[in-house]
């Protein structure tokens, strides 16, 4: 279970501050495919390995999300 007491936060990602605010975080208790965790302002969260969070922040740097905004 993701304890966000215990997590290192890396970022917030808001617009404006009354919608719950998604954030990353770094788990260090968890095993390592699972440690960073992206929460949503609904409660729910997406656990990824480093590797598959340095792949998705290269396929950005290149364009390919920019169609979502």
């Amino acid at each position: 279970m993701f304890d966000i007491t215990t997590a290192q936060p890396l970022a917030t990602f808001c617009e404006e501050c009354s919608c719950g605010c998604p954030q990353l975080f770094l788990d260090e208790s968890a095993p390592p495919e699972q440690r960073v965790v992206l929460t949503d302002d609904f409660g729910s969260q997406v656990r990824m390995s480093a590797g598959q969070f340095g792949d998705l922040l290269a396929q950005a740097k290149n364009g390919a999300l920019d169609t979502i905004i």
